[in-house]
Parts: C-alpha cells; sequence; structure tokens
C-alpha cells in the first residue's frame, strides 16, 4: 500500500484529532449524558480522507492506545491490556466506521450534505456492528456477567445513538463545508 506524504500527514493529523476529542470526552462523560466526540472525528475522517487514508488514521490512533499512550477516553486511558475493557470493541469499530463512510462518501467537488449523511450514518452503523457483539463477550464472557443482547442494546446502543445520529449529521455539513471551501480556493487561484 503505497501512501502519499500528504495522506500520511492526513492519517496522522486525524489520530491526533481523534485523541484530542477523546481527551476532551473525559470532561464531557456523565452518568446522565454519555458523550463522546471521537465518533465525529471517525465520520469527519471518512468523509474528507477517503476510505483507505481514513482508516489508517484510525488505525494508527487505536494502535498508540494499545502502545500505552493515555488516548482513549476511560482509564487505564491506553495500554495492551485495554483489549479486555468491554469498549474495545468500539475502537475496532471506529477503523471499519472510517472506512465505509470513506468508501461511500460522494467523491465530486460538491457533495450534497444528505449523500454525506448517508455515508456516516452507514459508518456509525459499523462502529456499532463490531462495538456491540464485542461488548456483549467481554461482559458475559470475560467479565462474568449475565446480560442479555437487549441489555447490551441497552447500556451500549440506546443512550449513545441519539448524540451519534447529530454528530453525523454535523460532521456531513462539516465535510460539505470543508469541500466547498477547498475547491473554491482552488478556483480563485487559478
Amino acid at each position: 500500500m503505497k501512501l502519499s506524504t500528504r495522506d500520511m500527514a492526513l492519517a496522522a493529523l486525524f489520530a491526533a484529532l481523534a485523541a484530542v476529542a477523546a481527551m476532551l470526552s473525559r470532561f464531557f462523560i456523565t452518568p446522565y449524558v454519555p458523550f463522546s466526540l471521537v465518533p465525529f472525528v471517525v465520520m469527519l475522517a471518512g468523509g474528507l480522507l477517503g476510505a483507505r487514508t481514513a482508516a489508517l488514521s484510525m488505525l494508527i490512533y487505536v494502535l498508540l492506545g494499545l502502545a500505552g499512550l493515555p488516548v482513549f477516553e476511560t482509564a487505564p486511558f491506553g495500554g495492551p491490556a485495554y483489549v479486555l475493557k468491554p469498549t474495545f470493541g468500539f475502537l475496532l469499530g471506529f477503523i471499519g466506521g472510517a472506512w465505509v463512510t470513506g468508501a461511500l462518501a460522494p467523491k465530486q467537488r460538491d457533495p450534497g450534505v444528505l449523500p454525506l449523511f448517508f455515508a456516516m450514518t452507514a459508518g456509525l452503523a459499523v462502529v456499532y456492528l463490531l462495538g456491540l457483539p464485542y461488548l456483549y463477550v467481554i461482559l458475559n464472557f470475560y467479565l462474568g456477567k449475565t446480560l442479555s443482547v437487549l441489555q447490551v442494546i441497552k447500556i451500549g446502543f440506546l443512550p449513545f445513538i441519539g448524540f451519534d445520529m447529530l454528530k453525523a449529521a454535523l460532521a456531513a455539513v462539516l465535510a460539505r463545508l470543508v469541500y466547498r471551501r477547498l475547491h473554491g480556493l482552488a478556483r480563485e487561484s487559478t
């Protein structure tokens, strides 16, 4: 897989943005309003970078955390033991979600908000499709809790999906504005 310098820089930038978003989310996590900024960065990466570079950026983010850097949202914030945390599947979902969003995002110069939103919603679905089964397996088979699939959906999906759909809409609008701004500047300079 050959990457340009631009792709490498953008992947590193969005990996850093994901780390910053996770650190900022530490201040917003409350028992009443579950909120994370990382899915917003995942969807924005997919919408702006394309499938390969977006997935690479999230892979870098996850690998940095597994290497021990404190870039994840919850304690211990990093390290290889994080694989055994119930929410680690969502981190894996970020990689797949970024790829799917990037693969489905429109490639034209002025994409509409609705097609971008649908691409981001599909990427979000991948995050949940990977994260929820992982949550179920770790809770039931590693931590020894007995939760049904419905209970896992109740704790891992329902509290978050509303905010995540709002983040998908905001990311679609922002991605479109960035596309328009970049292509507007390109027209002005020629």
